[in-house]
């Protein structure tokens, strides 16, 4: 079988390559939860495609030939042998399909984020940094672990045109 560079397009491969990347960055900052966390690219094309990392692989494991590409109802585009994250897919696709100007979906779970997700108040106006992200946060009140397709109307709703969406 023709190795997968050679079965997508120069400009998906470079996608593939830039995605496999920022997951080992974000392995290497920490910012991984296991096989709980997810980062998306959008395939350039009218097809609606993304990449999203393959079930059961940690972070500093994916490689650019690894990452799954899906469509909008979650059926791999190219044959894979790995299985997809049914919440990263409804969490992502949510987002893919809402804003067609996100080109690529990062969903951390790192300390400081799951502290201020868990305070009432969220993100407060008591530095530089929080003020940077609070004119693009919108939240999402969590409804458990994103299963189910009817939650991805309510994630929509909630991000809007936001930049960040926290769960909460």
């Amino acid at each position: 079988m023709p190795s997968l560079k050679t079965r997508v397009s120069a400009e998906e491969w470079q996608l593939r390559c830039d995605l496999a990347a920022c997951y080992r960055l974000v392995a290497h900052y920490g910012w991984s939860d296991l096989v709980f966390t997810h980062i998306t690219a959008r395939v350039p094309g009218p097809e609606h495609h993304f990449l999203i990392n393959p079930y059961g692989l940690m972070f500093d494991e994916i490689t650019a030939s690894s990452l799954v590409k899906v469509d909008a109802e979650c059926n791999k585009v190219i044959d894979s042998p790995f299985p997809v994250n049914p919440a990263g897919f409804i969490i992502h696709s949510a987002v893919h399909e809402a804003r067609e100007d996100a080109g690529c979906v990062l969903h951390t779970h790192t300390r400081a984020g799951v502290a201020v997700s868990a305070q009432q108040g969220g993100v407060l106006p008591i530095s530089q940094q929080s003020t940077f992200v609070l004119a693009g946060l919108a939240y999402h009140e969590y409804e458990g672990v994103a299963f189910r397709p009817d939650e991805k109307p309510r994630l929509q709703a909630d991000l809007g045109s936001a930049n960040f969406l926290m769960l909460r």
